[in-house]
């Protein structure tokens, strides 16, 4: 019988291990956040949904995103972001977005850059877009001169304003958490373009 319990004893302590390292990573402050965030998109959205006999959720989201593709002599750049935002009203939108990028500078710097973001609009009039974004991205950077490698997570809030006209969003955007040492970007003020269908 002591046999028996003393290795219950040792696979108790290894699943609560196990669960504790599951916790610290699962239930972070971060993820925590984006937890209620989609708690709080989905209770909206499914209200919204109960007060209508038919169910019009996908005639209120529209999709959208960024790519792109920059060349040169011993220089590749390529982004891929796409977004889907839900149009709660005229006034207001929430949603998601990914992002993944490349950089690579030959001889000298490589980046892989992904990650998600959660993003709010509102027009408090037709021809004014504001917007906030919280960007969590994962960066691998590898430099040549020195060698050496970094991996970390990084964490943006873009505060923006621009011109909307439609569908099309025209204006600049600047990030309140910039950290210049970081090289994931070179300024914390970015114009953006922005389109939803």
């Amino acid at each position: 019988m002591p046999f028996i319990s003393h290795y219950f004893g040792y696979f108790y302590v290894l699943i609560k291990k196990k669960l504790d390292m599951f916790k610290n990573v699962f239930f972070s402050e971060r993820i925590k956040w984006i937890f209620a965030f989609f708690g709080i998109l989905t209770t909206c959205a499914s209200t919204a949904q109960n007060q209508t006999n038919k169910s019009d959720f996908w005639d209120h989201v529209s999709f959208g995103g960024g790519f792109g593709i920059s060349a040169g002599s011993g220089y590749t750049d390529i982004l891929i972001a796409p977004s889907a935002i839900y149009n709660f009203s005229d006034y207001f939108s929430a949603g998601v977005g990914l992002q993944g990028s490349h950089v690579k500078f030959k001889n000298a710097y490589t980046s892989n850059i992904y990650g998600g973001s959660l993003i709010g609009l509102v027009n408090p009039v037709e021809a004014i877009q504001l917007s906030a974004e919280l960007e969590e991205i994962r960066v691998n950077q590898e430099f040549s001169d020195p060698k050496f490698k970094r991996n970390f997570w990084n964490t943006a809030l873009y505060l923006g304003a621009g011109y909307r006209a439609d569908n099309i969003t025209i204006g600049f955007r600047y990030n309140v958490l910039f950290k210049k040492e970081d090289f994931v970007y070179s300024e914390a003020f970015m114009p953006f373009v922005r389109i939803y269908f």
